[in-house]
């Protein structure tokens, strides 16, 4: 383990390692100040860059854009109440309330410092909690992975917004659908590739990440364009204020820090959890700690309200790579597009990274100090200027986006073909967005599908055809349950909510 340690620190610390990890801290910081354009789209922009780059690079540069994000969303959140990406939603409860009242560098502070100590902590248990758990997976069999890929679909499947449960395993489905396409590995036979040669390699996670996300949200961005808010958001920025802490707010935040990093990492290594449920998690658990006069103050300006969410959405960024790196399931759909790059560089995230290529694994969990580092320089010293880039206007990012998500996708393969699939994808995608379907779980069931089809595969001729591996090795059962009681959380809550609304309307007759 040591060995592999210094192996990952002199990677992470080699020149254009540490390069990328201060590009990718501030590429990140800048798009997730803007409203509209969240982390995936940020990393899944990334991938054409990094495919000629060594896979312990490209992620260090990957993993510093989702870190970034989460930490530039709060600027946006506190300055303009715009939320740049979904983690940050609650950042702006009590920081917004906070810079309407003069305080706009002291709540810029308190989230720095938060996100600081956030991401540092959980870093530090993710480097105890990953080797142990690659430990354990190492006994995994190929019918204990494919219960793995059925529990990383159906959580995150039943983590998805209230009433869009239906849609997201419908979304799944899809992507499963999509991941068939192309030649049958196992027989060498063509699958619904209708006589197109183009389709005989099936679909490009490439092509299909960024038609979905960075194409389509540009093209959403055209349809449905956003009130010009640059005048209030340079109002903004002239009133910042002092960035200075007093002992006694400092004394307010430490216990808040470390109850909401543990809760923050521990959510994020839950498949389908996330940035986003961490931060709302942690604000609702300090409110109900809170005493009667201080939870008052939730909502107006709270030092708790600020920190909380903002040490467990960075807590959780860290989280979500335990999975990723240990199981091979990716926990969220930033993730997701993570471990796709991943693949498509030849690296199979999993309980062999571990082993086969310590490197990788080392090397990106010591990036992240570096990163938290990097983070807490840039958003405290250049946090008055970074923050003036939240003016730029849409006009100039979109045929940025527009540019480079086409451009990117056409330079991997120089095939026109592909063109024209990422706009027929984008079509699809804006089509479905605009109806409420949610695409990452549709990302995930095409990169999950593949390979839930080969260890499927694998475990029938193991057990010479026979489904009984999904009850005869308990590790296989018990993930397959824990899938089952995912699927089944949604409807149990309804029907409590269905009966708790039944008995209701009596009482509310007899009044």
């Amino acid at each position: 383990m040591l060995e592999g340690i210094f192996s990952g620190l002199s990677t992470a610390v080699m020149p254009i390692n540490l390069l990328m990890v201060v590009v990718g801290c501030f590429a990140g910081t800048f798009i997730g100040m803007l409203p509209g354009l969240g982390p995936i789209t940020a990393i899944a922009l990334m991938i054409p860059i990094t495919y000629g780059f060594d896979p312990s690079t490209g992620l260090i540069l990957m993993a510093g854009v989702y870190y970034g994000a989460i930490f530039g969303g709060s600027t946006s959140s506190i300055l303009i109440n715009a939320p740049g990406v979904a983690g940050t939603v609650a950042t702006a409860f009590d920081g917004y309330p906070m810079a309407q009242q003069g305080h706009a560098g002291k709540a810029l502070a308190i989230a720095a410092y938060s996100s600081f100590s956030g991401g540092t902590i959980a870093a530090i248990f993710l480097l105890v909690a990953a080797p142990a758990l690659a430990s354990v997976s190492l006994s995994f069999q190929s019918a204990d992975y494919f219960a793995l890929m059925v529990l990383g679909l159906t959580a995150v499947s039943a983590f998805a917004g209230k009433g869009q449960v239906l849609k997201a395993i419908t979304m799944t489905l899809f992507g499963i659908m999509l991941s068939t396409i192309g030649t049958d590995p196992a027989a060498g036979v063509a699958r619904f590739t209708f006589g197109s040669m183009d389709l005989v390699d099936g679909i490009s996670f490439l092509l299909l990440a960024m038609s979905t996300f960075a194409l389509s949200e540009a093209l959403l961005q055209i349809l449905r364009p956003t009130k010009d808010t640059r005048t209030d958001e340079q109002k903004a920025l002239r009133n910042l204020g002092s960035m200075k802490l007093t002992k006694e707010e400092v004394k307010i935040m430490t216990p808040v820090i470390a109850r909401s990093s543990v809760l923050g990492f521990f959510t994020g290594v839950l498949p389908g959890a996330g940035a986003t449920i961490a931060s709302f998690l942690a604000y609702g658990l300090e409110r109900n700690l809170a005493s009667a006069k201080e939870k008052l103050k939730f909502g107006k300006g709270s030092i708790r309200g600020l920190t909380a969410p903002e040490t467990a959405n960075n807590a959780a960024c860290s989280g979500s790579f335990v999975p990723l790196l240990t199981l091979g399931i990716p926990g969220s759909g930033t993730t997701a597009v993570m471990m796709g790059a991943l693949i498509s560089y030849g690296v199979q995230p999993g309980p062999r990274l571990f082993v086969e290529q310590p490197d990788v694994f080392w090397s990106v969990i010591i990036s992240m100090y570096i990163g938290n580092i990097v983070l807490l320089v840039l958003n405290l010293p250049l946090i008055p200027y970074i923050s003036r880039l939240l003016a730029l206007p849409q006009q100039l990012l979109v045929p940025f986006v527009l540019f480079f998500s086409l451009i990117g996708v056409y330079l991997v393969t120089f095939n026109t073909m592909d063109i024209h699939m990422m706009v027929l994808a984008a079509a699809i995608a804006i089509g479905l967005r605009l109806l409420n379907y949610p695409m990452a779980p549709m990302l995930l069931g095409f990169i999950l599908g593949e390979m839930m089809e080969e260890n499927l595969r694998r475990a029938l001729m193991i057990s010479d055809g026979s489904i009984s591996f999904l009850w005869e090795r308990p590790i296989t059962l018990v993930i397959l349950l824990i899938s089952i009681a995912f699927l089944l959380a949604p409807l149990v809550g309804n029907t409590r909510q269905w009966l708790r609304n039944r008995k209701a309307v009596p009482n509310d007759g007899e009044m």
